[in-house]
């Protein structure tokens, strides 16, 4: 029977562009209600294994469970009342296991917080934030705003709700981005450097909404280059590097007692 407790289940996950390998072979169990951050070298493939989490990526082989279902594996058809496994030139065929409806179930139980915002510009606040209820939610536009009012106070902007995204610094278009995932009641939210556009001084506005949201008791996976904010938030941290996880662990135990040379030597680098 399928873990209840767990969010995700990820087996020998892999993704290639061609010739170049991305992701080669990512084994995770995510559980519910926790942080897990991931850190590791640019370019290890820690944003494609987030995309592929949230099916914007298609891996090229392997499987992920999201709340013990399958929605990522290898292909079955239904062959005499049985499912049977599909196969091409002698390899397996893998693909999505969802219904274009599904997926779009599925996205907005697994949110996305982009390292670009991705605001609509041409939108106020309070409509970034509610679009989602109205077009995929079917909420009523009052009730959507209300709601999208109360996830705008939870960020602290409230008060920018009839602005445009032009007039927000980074750290408050990211604090709409995030109302905007929690606006889906998402399952997990899933993270990509949601920081590394930022300058410095609002990186610290962001980082204390990622927490607030922890304390709550949020399921996360958030892609870092905040060492001492991974440390403080996680409940396991995730090495990537050369598409595979090279440790993981708590953030005790990885970043005082790294067992892997590879790993020491990262956080040497950035420590």
């Amino acid at each position: 029977m399928p873990d209840t407790n767990l969010v995700f289940s990820i087996h020998n996950l892999k993704k290639s562009f061609k010739d170049l390998v991305v992701l080669n072979g990512i084994d995770a169990d995510i559980k519910k209600g926790t942080v897990t951050t991931i850190i590791g070298p640019s370019g290890g493939g820690k944003s494609t294994f987030l995309r592929c989490l949230n099916l914007l990526g298609e891996p090229t082989s392997g499987s992920i469970s999201f709340e013990g279902k399958e929605v990522y594996g290898q292909l079955a058809k239904t062959k005499k009342g049985q499912e049977v496994p599909v196969w091409k030139k002698g390899n397996p065929v893998y693909g999505v296991k969802l219904k274009e409806k599904e997926l779009n179930q599925y996205r907005e139980q697994v949110a996305m917080v982009f390292q670009s915002f991705n605001l609509f510009a041409h939108l106020d606040v309070l409509t970034n934030v509610s679009l989602g209820l109205i077009k995929l939610k079917k909420v009523e536009k009052e009730e959507a705003e209300k709601e999208a009012l109360n996830y705008l106070r939870r960020v602290g902007l409230e008060n920018k709700a009839k602005e445009y995204p032009s007039s927000l610094s980074g750290g408050q278009k990211q604090r709409v981005a995030i109302a905007r995932a929690l606006a889906m009641n998402p399952e997990i939210i899933l993270f990509d450097e949601p920081t590394s556009a930022l300058d410095p001084e609002m990186v610290k506005e962001v980082l204390l909404v990622i927490k607030e949201l922890a304390n709550s008791g949020q399921s996360m996976i958030i892609v870092t280059h905040e060492m001492a904010f991974a440390r403080e938030i996680s409940d396991e941290v995730l090495f990537i590097d050369g598409g595979v996880i090279q440790e993981k662990g708590d953030p005790e135990s990885l970043f005082s007692h790294p067992q892997k040379e590879r790993t020491k030597k990262f956080l040497e680098a950035v420590l």
